[in-house]
C-alpha cells in the first residue's frame, strides 16, 4: 500500500483527492498539510512513499517544500499538481526533482496513470502541460537548465528519432517499449544517448528542447 501525503491549501481539494484515492484503492493518505512548513514538520514523523504536492501556498509553497524535503528524503516522490496560472513555476518545479508534473483539471484515470509511471521510478507529465510550457518558452525567462545555448543540427539514428517522438507524445519508457516492440532497458539506453546528445539535464528537458528546436513536432 501506497503511502501518500497531500499538500494542498485548499481543504476541499485535499478531502477529494483523499476520497479518491480511497475508493480506488490507490494507497493510504497517511497525513495532510495545508503548506509547506506543516509538510516539511510531517517528515519528522512520517516516512511517505509518495506526496501529492500544489505549488502555491501560504507560509512556504511548493517548490522551496520540495527542495528542503529532497535533503531530508532524497528518495521521495513528489507529484505536483497546478493550475495553468502557475506557469512561471514550472521550469523551477522541474530542477527542484518533482516527478510528476498534472493539471488539477485532469481527470481520474490520468490522475491514476500519473502515480503508477512515478512508483515505477518514471517522470509523468500531461501532453496539456508540456504543451503550456512551450507557449511560454517565448516568454524572457530567468536562467533555467534548459534556456542553455540550442543544441542543433543533432544526428539521430533511425530508432533515436523514433524513441524520441513517442516521449514528445507523452509516452513513459515503459510505454515507448511496447510501441516499438523493445525491452524498456533498451529505450532507457538510447534515452540516456538523447539526454547526452541534445546536453538536457532529464527527459521533459529533452522533450522541450526537442520540441523547441523542432527535432520533433506535437
Amino acid at each position: 500500500m501506497i503511502k501518500i501525503i497531500i499538500v494542498d491549501d485548499h481543504v476541499l481539494f485535499r478531502e477529494g483527492v483523499k476520497v479518491l484515492i480511497d475508493c480506488e484503492n490507490i494507497g493510504e493518505v497517511i497525513a495532510e498539510a495545508d503548506n509547506g512548513q506543516a509538510f516539511l514538520d510531517l517528515l519528522s514523523m512520517h516516512r511517505p512513499d509518495l506526496v501529492i504536492m500544489d505549488i502555491e501556498m501560504p507560509i512556504m509553497g511548493g517548490l522551496e517544500a520540495i527542495q528542503k524535503a529532497k535533503l531530508i528524503q532524497p528518495d521521495i516522490k513528489i507529484l505536483v499538481l497546478t493550475m495553468l496560472s502557475e506557469k512561471e513555476n514550472y521550469h523551477d518545479m522541474i530542477n527542484a526533482g518533482a516527478m510528476g508534473y498534472m493539471l488539477k483539471s485532469s481527470g481520474k484515470t490520468e490522475f491514476e496513470k500519473a502515480i503508477k509511471v512515478i512508483m515505477t521510478g518514471e517522470l509523468y507529465f500531461s501532453n496539456e502541460l508540456i504543451r503550456q510550457i512551450i507557449l511560454d518558452m517565448d516568454m524572457p525567462t530567468p536562467n533555467h537548465d534548459f534556456e542553455k545555448p540550442l543544441v542543433k543540427d543533432i544526428e539521430l539514428t533511425v530508432r533515436e528519432k523514433e524513441v524520441l517522438y513517442h516521449l514528445c507524445q507523452g509516452l513513459t519508457v515503459t510505454e515507448t517499449a511496447e510501441k516499438l516492440f523493445l525491452s524498456p532497458k533498451t529505450i532507457e539506453v538510447h534515452r540516456s544517448t538523447l539526454i547526452k546528445k541534445t546536453n538536457t539535464k532529464n527527459t521533459i528537458n529533452l522533450i522541450l528542447h526537442a520540441i523547441k528546436t523542432k527535432m520533433v513536432e506535437i
